[in-house]
């Protein structure tokens, strides 16, 4: 692929406009409801062979629509819209016109080769079509086509309509452009395109099948609900829990019997499988006792099989290492990712381990490379080179792209990685997927700080490192604002050098809403470097009003506004090129800003706010306003993080924020 983001590329066609999915069953029509959701225009034509699957099918989509709108996720037009256009239809001239075709029929490879057969009858040579499989090679399906290079498998992970992986197959005839187009169209739609080469089961389903299949082969060693409770050490659901719900054990004996037939004896099924329909086990959430020798031969077992596929699929460059793990994580529920588990348990551990797993499935790959290898990746960024500017994207899809410890340290060790090289002009830094540059910045450890205003001034001192290192630096770095930008992600915009903006974008500061303020620099930055709009930045922080980017180009805050769908990155380049060798102004002196007007304690949502918090925000302001230096005024915006942390108020704010309800600051003050 040409770059990592898929955002970058320039699409070889516009988005689709007449879909028609085939077959009926359980994910076809989440297909459907994922595109009508996210492409509103689209005429989506669902096409099966019984007139009750057909039925079934269609009434999903206002089931899902309904229930959408009971639960405040879509409002009554955008429930209209997804449901208007949609069709279904007996006969495969239905078709006609389309401009993607998208099997997901039974997992047979005679049916799908006669399928898309049919298909390509009706359909342009340009259309394209792609099969739904989890195991077949792409090779194999689409052996008989005519125009074989407008066609691959996307491989959707239920609930296909929210469920945000598609893992894109390349394979020896497709289109490079076909591929590039697929990966920009998912992430533009809200999916994680994963590419992934073509062999049988694909990344993922490797994964999966044979951590379900060596479950059952656990089963001497204790019960399946003692396997499941188990193995929620590392997923949120059980082998066995998981295969209940998907009616799996076929899809299990059928894969795994793929892979042996590919790749030898050992990827045999376990015979359990023909022999049981659904599993005695536990749910989610439960567990029972397990025998401490029981559960850790089970937990070897499970962890073997886990490191032993990845291993694999590394060292035969099936998949990448970040798209391994992050897949795991939002496919397939794993808590952390293999590689992940495997950087955390150390190597002494994860050697045992795999050596106990050698003697006990004789046959299963090991690695190839020395084991500390594979953990060392960037998990949370993607580099790219635009116009000799490098390009880092944020990549926390699951998190809106929200800043941890780990995305900063790698965000700060790409810069560090590239800073001094004279071929590089600058950075842009931008968000993953069309809805978000950053959410903000995960609670991570403060909740165990509340209470201590040293251990929280320190706290927010270290989540400030990068910033503090984007202040001193001489190349340019430049925000390409993709999308929302709240809390610590705007004030990560803040301190870049230049801001270029989506229409579309939007920017907030909602930490008032959770009793507590902003620590990074927000309540600094904004008065220094852009004081004609310090009533703006006055409501932001008191109110937690948003901030809309043409308002904010208006104020003087983002320098260039880009329409939708123009070329963002490509002018965030240009901006860096336009800043390299001019000096940044500084920051430094006091400066004077408007007082406070007494306000009821209100924010711009009607949500009532802690008076305590305010006079901690308001004092904070005033006090980094009247610092000498731009250095003693972030550490006066420390300071106020600090003793916001000791109020009834932020204990309140974040306990209900973990909690998931609304805080109530009547009784706090």
């Amino acid at each position: 692929m040409g770059y990592q983001n898929p955002l970058l590329e320039t699409p070889a066609r516009p988005l689709p406009r007449r879909v028609a999915v085939i077959g009926a069953g359980t994910i076809g029509p989440d297909i459907g409801y994922y595109l009508k959701s996210a492409l509103p225009e689209l005429e989506l034509v669902l096409v099966d062979v019984a007139q009750a699957a057909l039925e079934r099918g269609l009434n999903r989509f206002q089931e899902y629509s309904n229930k959408a709108v009971a639960r405040g996720k879509m409002s009554e037009a955008q429930a209209a819209a997804v449901t208007r256009g949609v069709s279904g239809s007996l006969d495969y001239a239905a078709m006609r016109g389309c401009d993607w075709v998208l099997e997901a029929a039974t997992e047979n490879l005679a049916l799908k080769r006669r399928i898309f057969a049919q298909v390509e009858e009706i359909v342009a040579p340009d259309a394209l079509i792609t099969s739904n499989t989890s195991s077949l090679p792409a090779a194999r399906i689409f052996a008989g086509l005519r125009h074989k290079g407008r066609a691959t498998v996307t491989h959707f992970f239920a609930p296909a309509w929210r469920n945000p992986v598609v893992e894109v197959i390349r394979w020896k005839d497709a289109d490079p452009k076909v591929l590039e187009y697929l990966r920009w169209m998912f992430c533009m739609t809200g999916k994680v395109p994963l590419v992934t080469d073509d062999v049988p089961c694909f990344m993922l389903d490797r994964i999966f099948d044979n951590w379900c299949n060596d479950a059952a082969l656990c089963l001497a060693h204790g019960t399946a609900a003692e396997i499941d409770s188990t193995a929620t050490e590392f997923v949120h659901a059980g082998p066995f829990f998981v295969l209940n719900l998907a009616h799996g054990n076929a899809i299990v004996t059928e894969t795994n019997t793929l892979q042996a037939d590919e790749e030898g004896e050992h990827y045999r099924p376990a015979p359990i499988f023909r022999s049981v329909e659904t599993w005695l086990t536990v749910p989610p959430g439960k567990r029972v006792d397990v025998a401490p020798q029981a559960g850790a031969a089970v937990r070897d077992r499970l962890l073997g099989i886990l490191f032993s596929q990845s291993v694999d699929i590394l060292d035969r460059g099936i998949g990448g290492a970040a798209d391994l793990d992050l897949g795991c994580a939002l496919a397939l529920g794993f808590k952390k990712g293999p590689l992940e588990l495997m950087r955390d348990m150390g190597e002494a551990e994860v050697r045992r381990v795999m050596d106990r797993f050698a003697t006990e499935r004789p046959g299963m790959p090991m690695p190839r490379r020395p084991l500390a290898d594979y953990p060392r990746f960037e998990r949370h960024v993607l580099v790219d080179d635009v116009d000799g500017v490098k390009v880092i994207t944020l990549r926390r899809p699951e998190a809106l792209n929200a800043l941890h410890d780990e995305l900063t340290e790698e965000i700060l060790a790409v810069i560090r990685r590239h800073e001094a090289d004279s071929a590089v002009a600058g950075f842009v830094l931008t968000g993953y997927g069309a809805r978000a540059f950053c959410a903000g910045a995960d609670i991570g450890r403060f909740p165990r700080m509340l209470g201590d205003a040293q251990a929280s001034v320190q706290y927010s001192r270290d989540c400030s490192r990068l910033l503090v290192h984007l202040d001193a630096m001489t190349k340019p770095v430049v925000a390409a604002v993709n999308g929302m930008a709240l809390g610590g992600g705007f004030e990560l915009v803040m301190r870049c050098h230049g801001i270029v903006a989506a229409g579309s974008a939007w920017f907030q500061l909602p930490e008032i809403t959770l009793g507590i303020v902003p620590g990074i620099g927000a309540m600094v930055v904004p008065y220094r470097r852009w004081p004609s709009a310090a009533g703006t930045f006055h409501a932001m922080l008191r109110r937690a009003e948003r901030l809309k980017a043409a308002e904010a180009h208006k104020l003087g805050v983002v320098d260039e506004l880009v329409a939708d769908g123009g070329d963002l990155i490509g002018r965030a380049a240009a901006r860096v090129h336009a800043l390299a060798g001019k000096p940044r102004a500084r920051l430094d002196g006091a400066v004077a800003i408007a007082p406070f007007e007494p306000m009821e304690p209100k924010a711009a949502n009607g949500q009532i706010l802690s008076r305590e918090a305010l006079g901690v925000l308001e004092q904070g302001v005033l006090e980094a306003a009247g610092s000498a230096s731009f250095a003693a005024a972030l550490e006066a915006g420390y300071e106020a993080f600090g003793r916001v942390a000791c109020t009834a108020a932020a204990l309140e704010g974040i306990g209900a924020f973990l909690e998931r309800r609304k805080p109530d600051f009547g009784k706090t003050g």
